[in-house]
């Protein structure tokens, strides 16, 4: 496992994240089991996996509390933990600043953990990014002064809503959609290695299309029903555009996942993953790392034939 720089006086972090949606119960995946979950997060630490990302509302707060099941056995400090805000483990939406605070102190005892590395906004409208007109920052460093949180940001995908967050507050964490069908995050990379801004990658299978294993013909269940036969059509005449770009030498989903860290602004990716086995290939499939060559390759790819077509996540 290789590791990265997240926050500026903390730990580096594994290239590899664990996102830890799926853990949630009813978080819109096949439901895993308390024992399953248990195994796939010691996995993890069995392979140097040392990033968890996180939030209330996967499963209405279960997946915090099914990591800090495992967290309270181990040494704090060796682990670095990101949760979110705004959308509550109540299962509503409701940015209100009034909430922080309690939103934060929850996750702190479900995660068993007296602080958190990081909390970002979590896909807040841009009128909530300006730090200039919102009081959010203010709570949010206050708590960190309290040494509840070490850093704080936002989950926002797109140069314009990154720009301003930036330019208006001391955010230190990012999580954008980015992978090679979606790179328009990477617009601010400039911004964030000159603002010392962590990048976290989500989504960087493009929700498993970029493993290879969908098509026109896919059906699909849950969160991934949301494409529409013409959306799915579009999305398998891509997949198999970057199939031809990286060839036979190497896999589509070490392509997809060490394309996002192959850019030294982005510290870690957090790929899903429903079993052990998924993760334990996610891990080994970074051993083989993209090509210089590949990588422009598809920077290219993206800037020529995809970024007109505003692709939905």
């Amino acid at each position: 496992m290789k590791y990265k720089k997240y926050l500026s006086n903390g730990i580096k972090v594994s290239e590899v994240g664990f996102g830890a949606w799926q853990l949630g119960i009813d978080s819109g995946w096949k439901t895993i089991s308390e024992k399953d979950s248990e195994a796939m997060i010691c996995t993890a630490l069995d392979n140097g996996i040392n990033f968890f990302d996180t939030a209330p509302n996967y499963g209405n707060g279960t997946s915090e509390s099914r990591l800090g099941n495992v967290f309270k056995n181990i040494d704090r400090s060796k682990i670095v933990i990101n949760t979110k805000f705004g959308r509550l483990d109540n299962g509503t939406v409701d940015f209100d600043s009034k909430h922080i605070i309690s939103s934060i102190e929850k996750s702190l005892s479900r995660l068993n953990i007296d602080y958190l590395d990081s909390v970002i906004i979590h896909s807040p409208p841009i009128e909530l990014l300006d730090g200039n007109k919102n009081d959010h920052y203010e709570i949010l460093e206050k708590l960190q002064d309290q040494g509840k949180i070490i850093a704080y940001g936002a989950s926002i995908d797109f140069y314009d809503e990154i720009k301003i967050l930036l330019d208006t507050t001391n955010a230190k964490v990012l999580q954008p959609l980015f992978n090679i069908l979606h790179q328009d995050a990477k617009k601010a990379f400039a911004l964030t290695k000159q603002n010392n801004v962590a990048v976290i990658a989500k989504i960087p299978l493009d929700s498993g299309w970029l493993t290879g294993k969908y098509d026109s013909n896919s059906h699909f269940t849950g969160v991934r029903s949301r494409w529409t036969q013409e959306e799915k059509l579009q999305r398998s005449k891509l997949v198999d555009r970057v199939k031809e770009i990286v060839g036979e030498k190497q896999s589509l989903v070490a392509s997809a996942l060490s394309f996002c860290t192959s850019f030294e602004e982005v510290s870690t990716v957090i790929p899903g993953a429903i079993s052990k086995q998924q993760l334990i290939h996610n891990i080994e499939a970074m051993r083989n790392p993209i090509a210089e060559s590949t990588r422009n390759e598809l920077v290219s790819f993206y800037e020529n034939e995809v970024e007109k077509l505003n692709l939905p996540w």
